[in-house]
């Protein structure tokens, strides 16, 4: 039978759960982990994201030759650094379609932005990853932790019919323990809603500044352009 209520520990309640209210509890303990797991390890790819992007965003600003600039990032070849993989991918389909005798302004520069979109989506994509997974743990644990309870204070109530007189230390443990499945699946929950509704913000606004930061290419990109077709047809 369960401990007296002098004699109540938290370890206690949970060794003394049913298999099926430890394998929850355990489950929920394993979700929690790998939650954290993600928190830190998406809080340091966004955090070197953010600082990257402000740090390129200066360069390029501050940049009067773009070739220069390429031949810079090429070499540094850095995935985290989401605008430096934007520019590649617009400037190298720049260069590209340059190379194509006859081709129009109009359709280098939409070139550029199919270029520049594909890339944006890409980084997009790293940067969301994990994050279902931490909506996921936020939304399902509780659920799992409520099923546990449940179960458990079945249990109780199972056993409760074997006795002749119930009594609160009879029932206690038994309600305990399986609440100890609710408290868990809340700790697992908290922290990963938290983080994903924190993590999603600032992907969001990666996002932007990346859409932005096209926007800004092609612009510059385009005056490039129509400054060389203007020599042309002043040398002509």
């Amino acid at each position: 039978m369960h401990s007296s209520l002098e004699q109540m520990t938290v370890w206690g309640l949970v060794s003394e759960a049913s298999l099926l209210v430890q394998a929850v509890m355990l489950s929920l303990v394993l979700a929690s982990l790998v939650s954290w797991y993600l928190i830190v390890q998406r809080s340091a790819v966004l955090r070197r994201s953010e600082r990257e992007a402000k740090a390129f965003l200066q360069r390029f600003r501050g940049s009067a030759e773009l070739g220069q600039l390429q031949r810079e990032c090429a070499a540094e070849a850095d995935q985290d650094a989401g605008l430096q993989q934007l520019f590649q991918a617009g400037y190298g389909e720049y260069l590209q379609l340059q190379r194509e005798p006859g081709i129009a302004a109009d359709a280098v520069i939409e070139g550029v932005e199919r270029s520049l979109l594909v890339a944006i989506a890409e980084q997009e994509e790293r940067l969301e990853k994990g994050l279902p997974l931490l909506a996921t743990v936020g939304s399902v644990s509780p659920y799992v932790g409520l099923f546990g309870t449940v179960w458990g204070i079945m249990n109780s109530f199972i056993g409760l019919s074997q006795v002749q007189q119930a009594t609160l230390s009879t029932v206690a443990p038994g309600i305990a323990e399986a609440l100890i499945a609710t408290a868990i699946g809340l700790f697992a929950a908290i922290p990963a809603v938290i983080a994903y509704n924190r993590f999603s913000a600032r992907v969001a606004g990666l996002g932007a500044r990346y859409y932005s930061f096209g926007n800004e290419l092609q612009g510059r990109l385009q005056r490039r352009l129509h400054s060389s077709a203007s020599r042309v047809a002043a040398a002509a």
